[in-house]
């Protein structure tokens, strides 16, 4: 690969977490060195329509996607094509794409699904890969997988959105075996603390399962706990590197939607007053957590420290974590000495060295192509 890298940034998506995305695509465009990459903006409405050209993110900003070309990829090697629809269906190329580097949370984006897409397609692409993100996305399996590590998880329960219906009071009997009051209600396949609910009484785990069971048919029912959030970021492929780690101080209940991207009232502490000891502990689960996933390019691992046990637990692994000026991932980076425009060139690199390793396997067996 010569000259500059034509990479192809993807933001939007077809989830709750679709406004998170352009606010983090804008840091990552904003801080791509324009000597090194032709950057390619792609944008996926919510109705899951992907569209292409001139400032497609700005469109996206102000709500006015009409101007934009429509625009796919095709399901199969060779060329690495983005291509225009017209109307009459007749499809053009208006370029290939050297990399793509997803700047989707949630659903649709995060979870393996438009990594699948990319695999397919033979695209290189930034991050985790279908299994990782799909892992990590699935709040439940995550945990379960946590816990075959020896990696500690606060009790849970998975519900099914229909047993709101038909099992109702069932559901809530189980949910309150977890222990006391509070729980929070979340839905297993989202992020950005979107359709999570803190749940102090009966009424209120009512009305956080229905609330999670609009974004999922699954939901997690959480044990709540005293603790303080700390997180940690990690960075590679084969030999992954934990960041320092950080706290956050929620200016909500908990570390809501609100808290993270509509108000300053949270405060970030870089690094976490947490000892040196419970630093290198949440460092090295992190890793740890990181390889059983099989993660590749970044993750943010998220953990819950009990403030009267002092013990910590893994709560979850973001395989594409906010990307904005004021997220956790590139701060605990800077903290660490790597610094935003060269984090996004070392996620570039991460992501050209796995597309090589993948393209080096052997496709066929005994002869038979």
């Amino acid at each position: 690969m010569t000259g500059r890298i034509r990479l192809g940034i993807i933001f939007g998506g077809r989830s709750g977490e679709h406004e998170v995305s352009l606010m983090s695509a804008r840091s990552v465009i904003g801080a791509l060195d324009p000597g090194r990459y032709e950057i390619v903006e792609i944008g996926i409405a919510k109705d899951g329509r992907w569209y292409g050209g001139d400032r497609v993110l700005e469109a996206f900003e102000s709500g006015r996607i009409e101007s934009l070309a429509p625009v796919f990829m095709l399901a199969e090697p060779g060329g690495q094509g983005l291509y225009r629809r017209s109307e009459d269906d007749r499809m053009s190329l208006l370029g290939t794409l050297d990399m793509v580097f997803p700047v989707l949370h949630g659903t649709f984006g995060e979870d393996g699904t438009l990594q699948g897409l990319l695999e397919l397609a033979d695209v290189a692409y930034v991050g985790a890969g279908v299994l990782a993100s799909a892992v990590a996305m699935d709040k439940a399996l995550f945990k379960h997988l946590m816990r075959s590590h020896a990696i500690p998880v606060v009790d849970w329960i998975t519900v099914n959105s229909t047993e709101l219906e038909s099992t109702l009071e069932y559901t809530l009997e189980r949910a309150e075996h977890l222990g006391a009051y509070p729980f929070f209600t979340k839905p297993a396949n989202l992020g950005s603390s979107v359709g999570v609910s803190r749940c102090n009484n009966r009424a209120d785990l009512l009305e956080g399962l229905k609330e999670a069971a609009q974004y999922d048919r699954r939901i997690v029912v959480e044990q709540g706990l005293d603790a303080r959030e700390i997180e940690v970021s990690v960075l590679g492929n084969e030999e992954p590197q934990a960041s320092i780690a950080g706290e956050i101080v929620p200016g909500d209940a908990y570390y809501s939607y609100k808290a993270k991207y509509l108000d300053d009232s949270s405060e970030l502490i870089i690094p976490a007053p947490i000892g040196d000891d419970l630093m290198e502990a949440a460092r090295s689960m992190a890793v740890q957590a990181y390889r059983a996933i099989d993660g590749a390019g970044m993750a943010r691992v998220d953990f819950l420290l009990d403030r009267h046990s002092g013990e910590l637990y893994m709560n979850e692994i973001n395989t594409i974590p906010g990307f904005t000026r004021i997220s956790m991932y590139p701060k605990l980076w800077q903290a660490s000495g790597l610094l935003y425009p060269q984090l996004l060139d070392r996620l570039v690199a991460l992501g050209q060295e796995r597309h090589r390793q993948k393209q080096a396997l052997v496709r066929s067996f005994g002869g038979v192509a």
